[in-house]
């Protein structure tokens, strides 16, 4: 028997919460370091799970919308201390990285105007884009593996890119044919990435009707209430309204993760809410990427400019605290009602080939939403002026190249060389890039 079989005693809620609070600490590199985090510390260290379960509950994440890997710790808690300990595992994991993008958001819009808040982000800006195009490549090792799931990313980044086809209709494309080729041809939809493992444990509660419709009306309950409340109290015609409106409807259809569902929200909250400019929408990124906790955080930082630029009867910085706590609200109360409605039907989730394959169409289509969120990014890095072609339902972004930025280009090279030849990783990536541009606009190279 290896260590990682042998399973150490339940611990205390007392000892679960200071791992919690560690892991939510430490929770940087994004949902693969993540992961491999929770891993390290939650199998190997301490014993808590095996390695079985790990992964059978990493594969029952993986089928739901949102951060796989806050769930998963979400889950992980829910299964060692039931409720409370999936709720506490849930929160940790997401509330350091929520104050430290609520602090940067604020300094954020306050200071933006200042040159050398402007110079530090003209450096970030060109390690994210080397960043997601790392991701692009990531996803598309993994997902990328026969012809059908090529024509799939192809397919998607087609439709986003040229048509402007909405994200969540790509998801759901994907996913009834994946669901329905399944059945058909079960080796080309077959999930890549993570094994499936034996469930040794058993789940902390049966399922059931009742606990199902219980946990459905509670969950949606507090999903809605915080939006219907500041409706009576702000007005329907407030922005916070529409912004918890879109922002729910992003915590149902984010699959694939952030770097997927954000070309979406840089479409949606750039060009038809005007909340923030292209370029607004890259410095969040990079923000997002220097804290620990999902990379979806920054839909808080994307909820604070919306606030702060639009506060209606209250101070811009109490309208934006105010827009960053709604968006988290709506993005994650989503996710602990998966995981408590779901997780007693895990092993039933787990070993269905159709949801496998619908898993695995979905994540092909991502690698293309990935592709084009890196073109958008790209174009917006490397070039001042962007404007657009249309010819009937196509609509293609046109750059001027009068308004290269070679200084821009010559970072992103050095953050693709740092990433991909000296493998130096994402902050050091980041703070490497972050400081050269600061350099390069301050001393006027």
């Amino acid at each position: 028997m290896t260590v990682m079989d042998s399973i150490a005693p339940t611990p205390t809620f007392s000892e679960a919460l200071r791992v919690w609070l560690r892991i939510g600490l430490t929770s940087f590199g994004g949902p693969a370091g993540q992961i491999a985090l929770m891993h390290k510390v939650l199998v190997e260290e301490k014993r808590w799970v095996s390695e079985g379960r790990f992964l059978h509950a990493l594969n029952y994440c993986m089928l739901l919308p949102g951060p796989e890997a806050q769930q998963l710790a979400t889950y992980i808690g829910w299964l060692l201390h039931g409720v409370r300990g999936g709720l506490v595992a849930g929160t940790l994991f997401v509330l350091p990285g929520f104050f430290v993008i609520l602090a940067l958001s604020t300094l954020y819009a306050l200071f933006a105007a200042t040159t050398w808040l402007s110079a530090l982000f003209f450096g970030l800006k060109a390690a994210v884009l080397a960043v997601v195009i790392e991701a692009v490549l990531r996803v598309g090792r993994r997902a990328l593996k026969n012809d059908v799931m090529r024509g799939l990313a192809l397919a998607s980044f087609v439709l986003i890119f040229a048509f402007d086809a909405p994200f969540p209709l790509i998801v759901l494309g994907a996913g009834v044919i994946g669901y329905f080729g399944a059945r058909l041809t079960p080796e080309t939809f077959k999930a890549g990435g993570h094994g499936a493992g034996e469930a040794e444990m058993s789940s902390p509660v049966m399922p059931s009707f009742a606990r199902a419709a219980k946990v459905l009306a509670l969950g949606l309950g507090f999903w809605a209430a915080p939006v219907l409340l500041l409706g009576v109290m702000l007005g329907w015609h407030s922005v916070f309204v529409p912004m918890a409106a879109f922002f729910s409807k992003m915590a149902v259809v984010t699959f694939g993760g952030a770097y997927a569902v954000l070309s979406y929200v840089a479409q949606q909250a750039v060009e038809h809410y005007q909340w923030l400019k292209p370029g607004e929408m890259l410095d969040g990124l990079a923000l997002a990427e220097t804290t620990p906790g999902p990379l979806i955080l920054v839909l808080t930082y994307v909820g604070f400019l919306a606030g702060f630029r639009d506060p209606g009867v209250l101070s811009p910085l109490g309208a934006g605290v105010l827009g960053a706590v709604l968006t988290t609200w709506v993005t994650f109360v989503p996710c602990f009602l998966w995981i408590f409605l779901g997780a007693p039907y895990i092993e039933r989730l787990a070993g269905n080939k159709a949801l496998s394959g619908a898993l695995s169409a979905v994540t092909a289509a991502v690698v293309g939403v990935i592709l084009n969120l890196a073109l958008w990014f790209a174009l917006h890095v490397l070039f001042a002026q962007v404007g657009s072609w249309t010819f009937g339902p196509v609509s293609l972004p046109v750059p001027q190249l009068s308004s290269f930025d070679a200084k821009a280009a010559g970072l992103a090279i050095i953050a693709m060389l740092a990433l991909f030849r000296f493998k130096l990783g994402m902050i050091p990536t980041l703070a490497l890039c972050g400081a050269l541009g600061m350099l390069v606009r301050l001393s006027g190279v």
